[in-house]
């Protein structure tokens, strides 16, 4: 198995003089186990990108005093190698900090495997497709896909299309999920005529694609990891099927523009739960397009996912300056547990009551036929 390991280029510790004694800051290490290839790569490089020109920044500004690094396990997407990676990444590196993970099943048997209680060691920033997996030392960075499915449903509502179908993955998960979305669509009016699911961490969706042909719905909300929705809606077009398609935004917008064609893609929506990397209208897009623009040997193009790891690479460099120079993970956490309105430029991350989500934020984007996104 290949693996990457990507290391921020250290800047100059920083001293800090204090009553006339100093005191060195401590070395930061962000540890992440993500599909840096296989299905997802393209976002969990990305992801890993956005982590990495965060904290490059913080590097350089010298948050807290502290001098951070970010060290990368590829899991190839597959949940099996996920745990005994980070278990390895723990034992090998030491970081304070978890970040970028990817895939419900991935961090599902994380979880389960008890490493982060044992360790203390939370986890900030990841993508799921399930509504929430409970546990005090995740932490997340955007809106959960209940409040994605809200958004799709307020849309839906407004052009009067009320029957749906869902596609969703099958896991631990889906049964729970099924009943949220039904009773979302209720409220808003709608009904979900039928549902389909794919296997956990695959592509195969044909019989979900069969499912929606055979009774075709108005639309379908797509509630499935990246690869796996590019796949639906290539072999669902192709196959004539006609409905409107609302996608999570674990959807892969760059992806979907160099795969599909023209007519494949033309009116698909994508529901986004960060601010438009692309377009530079608030202090965070402007501040991600300077870094990206300073980094001459950046590989992945900018995209969402790219914004949403820069945002959680900002989440650790904040909770690293309010954790002070006496680094712990016991400290690091009570610091996350302290943002509770930390403004990045016009999108907010709080954390507060117990309350681990740290964002609402959600916003609908359509595809234009080039695979352009339309706001």
């Amino acid at each position: 198995m290949k693996t990457w390991r990507h290391s921020l280029r250290a800047a100059t510790l920083a001293l800090a003089c204090l009553g006339g004694v100093q005191a060195m800051a401590a070395a930061i290490t962000v540890g992440q186990v993500a599909p840096l290839s296989g299905r997802e790569a393209v976002q969990g490089r990305a992801y890993a990108a956005g982590l990495k020109l965060a904290l490059d920044q913080a590097n350089k500004a010298g948050v807290g005093g502290h001098r951070f690094t970010l060290v990368s396990e590829n899991d190839g997407g597959r949940p099996e190698e996920t745990t005994a990676l980070t278990t390895r990444l723990v034992t090998e590196h030491k970081p304070l900090v978890l970040a970028g993970f990817f895939g419900s099943r991935n961090i599902g048997d994380l979880v389960a495997s008890g490493l982060l209680e044992r360790e203390k060691l939370a986890l900030v920033g990841y993508r799921i497709t399930e509504l929430d997996i409970p546990s005090p030392w995740l932490y997340n960075v955007r809106a959960n896909l209940r409040d994605e499915v809200q958004k799709m449903a307020q849309h839906l509502a407004t052009i009067g299309i009320t029957r749906l179908g869902v596609l969703h993955e099958d896991g631990p998960g889906a049964e729970a999920l099924a009943t949220t979305v039904e009773g979302i669509a209720r409220a808003a009016g709608q009904q979900v005529q039928l549902r389909a699911t794919y296997a956990a961490g695959t592509t195969r969706v044909t019989s979900a694609v069969d499912t929606f042909l055979a009774k075709p719905p108005q639309a379908i909300l797509i509630l499935a990891s990246g690869a796996a929705t590019a796949a639906f809606i290539e072999e669902y077009r192709i196959s004539g099927g006609a409905a409107q398609l609302f996608a999570q935004s674990g959807a892969d917008v760059e992806q979907l523009a160099r795969r599909l064609g023209e007519d494949t893609l033309r009116g698909v929506a994508i529901a986004q739960v960060t601010p438009s990397p692309y377009r530079l209208v608030g202090r965070l897009a402007k501040e991600l397009s300077d870094a990206v623009g300073a980094n001459k040997e950046l590989e992945p193009m900018v995209s969402y996912a790219m914004m949403e790891g820069y945002i959680a690479g900002k989440v650790i460099a904040e909770a690293a300056r309010r954790m002070g120079a006496q680094a712990s993970r016991e400290a690091f956490v009570t610091a996350l547990d302290s943002i509770d309105a930390y403004d990045l430029g016009g999108y907010r991350i709080g954390y507060r009551n117990g309350q681990h989500q740290g964002s609402r934020f959600v916003d609908m984007t359509i595809l234009s036929a080039t695979g352009r996104v339309r706001h």
